[in-house]
């Protein structure tokens, strides 16, 4: 388990999706430092129009900072579907056509850094404070015992029970059409559609303070994650 040891900030990102710009807005103004720790959720490719883009921009951050890449559903069905898989028509279906259009329309076209990039990251990650999944956790379940089935695809309901370690799950994969995070009892959701136009969500795990951006290149911050609890 990570210790809180470290100094700098720890934000954490809800699912991308391919909206470069809405990343590339949020970056900026995070203005990141080698002392930060940045966390992305999963679900950086696909549907939006700059999967490319996005994942050399995450490149970049972690060449520039801590960073932890999560795998999401979207980015098993790319890789499955780079290799020709059983997921490949599910994934050209559901935003790969416009992940595979930003790389210039053909697979060879998909750089191998990217490709490894994808590959490496982790199912989950956790710290003395969170726990970070791309789809669920099962609480009480060791996050090791977990399957691909949960920690990838699984929806969230909204009445899950909190973790018995006292641990806030932060995760993405179920879109909040709403645009707005989805924040319940040792909960909080971060995917809030933003390839649907809504922003794109980021959060300080320490001070819950919000940093959002539309592919539009609008930006929005100040906002904290306790204005949207459910009680």
């Amino acid at each position: 388990m990570e210790q809180s040891t470290q100094t700098g900030r720890t934000i954490v990102i809800g699912d991308i999706h391919g909206c470069d710009v809405a990343l590339g807005t949020i970056l900026y103004h995070l203005e990141l430092t080698r002392n930060d720790t940045f966390i992305c959720l999963g679900d950086v490719v696909d549907r939006g129009p700059g999967t490319k883009h996005v994942v050399e921009m995450l490149l970049d951050v972690k060449a520039s900072c801590r960073f932890v890449m999560i795998k999401g559903n979207h980015e098993e069905m790319m890789l499955d579907g780079l290799n020709g898989g059983h997921w490949e028509s599910t994934w050209l279906q559901h935003g790969g056509k416009e992940a595979l259009d930003s790389y210039g329309g053909r697979y060879d076209l998909v750089p191998e850094e990217h490709r490894i990039f994808l590959a490496n990251a982790l199912d989950y990650y956790e710290t003395e404070t969170d726990i970070f999944v791309h789809a669920k956790a099962v609480p009480g379940v060791p996050l090791e015992d977990l399957t691909t089935q949960e920690l990838r695809w699984d929806r969230l309901k909204g009445n899950e029970d909190p973790d018995p370690s006292g641990r806030r799950i932060i995760c993405g994969h179920t879109a909040q059409k709403s645009g707005k995070p989805l924040v319940f009892e040792g909960w909080v959701c971060l995917d809030t559609a933003a390839y649907r136009g809504n922003y794109l969500t980021a959060i300080d795990v320490h001070t819950n303070e919000m940093f959002q951006a539309k592919q539009s290149g609008k930006y929005s911050s100040g906002k904290t994650l306790e204005r949207y609890l459910v009680k």
